[in-house]
């Protein structure tokens, strides 16, 4: 059972995201309703749950862990978890602990997940405009979030900004962010909207600003040196020769990068998805309370490893989004 986890397509898979609540503090226009029906906490995994599971992929391989939601900061209890996850960081197991988070909670928990192990984490931040900051997450306040986000450099966090390229909504703020990125020394990574939830199809195409044009805009401004390193994730990289700082581009729509997919995503109900723009899903929540003896779990993640497809089908086309998934990006995690 110490075989590494292989995909049919001979794809090793040592990443790992955990969605550990659906539920978040802002209600991003992209990503969720503003009156969002979360999930009956009852059909949560608990935190032991969390911890039995992750540990059982780690001890398949996975050496990559980042936890996301909804926002994951949000979760009662949440620092017991990161802080059962530091024994395989400790152990060497697990290579990595990170999270994605909307920055709002930073400034509590900061200290603490350096503390755990934790070296850097991802702040999803699409505008520097405090009222367009309030219009995208509804429920947000930009101040807040820079507030988490000095509280993670204090704690000596490396930080990487997300930035969900919008058509018509940051735009105009394309080289702003770029210049602010590198003056505090944050990596940044612009990804394109994705087909994900029932947010409206004219509402989709009209967001969608394709990362190629947005290439192309920063290439007038600024000498761009193509990276060959990976981070674990999607994203591929670029220096800017002027500034010397790296930016990401995560393009599951004009360029996907499946070919190289090592991830999987598992729920905070126990549902493993094997592809972010796919349906198909395996339960690992019953094989997990099926028995306390971890072979049968083992057994389950094993045979939805087997089933993971070779890639997405995202598309957008002029007049319709196909590919279009039901499940709010919250459910599967960012």
């Amino acid at each position: 059972m110490t075989a590494p986890l292989i995909d049919p397509f001979a794809r090793a898979i040592s990443y790992l995201r955990v969605s550990v609540t659906d539920r978040c503090d802002f209600r991003c226009t992209y990503c969720m309703t503003e009156h969002m029906q979360f999930l009956p906490k009852k059909e949560l995994l608990t935190l032991e749950e969390l911890d039995r599971l992750c540990s059982a992929f780690i001890g398949l391989g996975v050496e990559k862990l980042r936890i996301t939601g909804g926002e994951p900061l949000v979760r009662r209890g949440i620092m017991t978890f990161f802080e059962a996850m530091a024994r395989h960081l400790q152990s060497g197991q697990l290579k990595e602990l990170t999270l994605t988070t909307n920055g709002s909670q930073l400034k509590r928990f900061a200290a603490d997940l350096a503390a755990c192990g934790v070296k850097r984490v991802n702040v999803s931040l699409d505008t520097l405009d405090d009222e367009k900051f309030a219009r995208i997450t509804r429920w947000g306040r930009l101040a807040q979030v820079r507030e988490g986000i000095e509280a993670a450099q204090a704690a000596g966090l490396r930080v990487k900004i997300n930035v969900v390229a919008l058509k018509g909504v940051n735009e105009d703020e394309l080289f702003p962010i770029v210049e602010w990125c590198a003056a505090e020394g944050h990596d940044l990574t612009f990804i394109e909207v994705m087909p994900m939830g029932d947010m409206g199809e004219e509402d989709r195409l009209g967001q969608y600003w394709s990362l190629k044009d947005l290439r192309a805009r920063l290439a007038e401004r600024y000498s761009l040196t193509d990276l060959a390193e990976r981070s674990g994730g999607p994203a591929r990289y670029v220096r800017l020769e002027e500034t010397g700082s790296k930016i990401g581009f995560i393009t599951p729509l004009s360029h996907n990068f499946c070919e190289s997919c090592n991830r999987v995503r598992l729920t905070c109900t126990g549902e493993l998805y094997m592809c972010l723009g796919q349906e198909d899903r395996a339960d690992l929540r019953a094989p997990l309370r099926a028995s306390a003896d971890d072979a049968v779990l083992e057994d389950a993640i094993r045979a939805a490893i087997a089933q993971k497809p070779k890639g997405h089908d995202f598309d957008y086309s002029r007049q319709s989004v196909a590919g279009q998934v039901t499940r709010h990006m919250s459910h599967t995690g960012g």
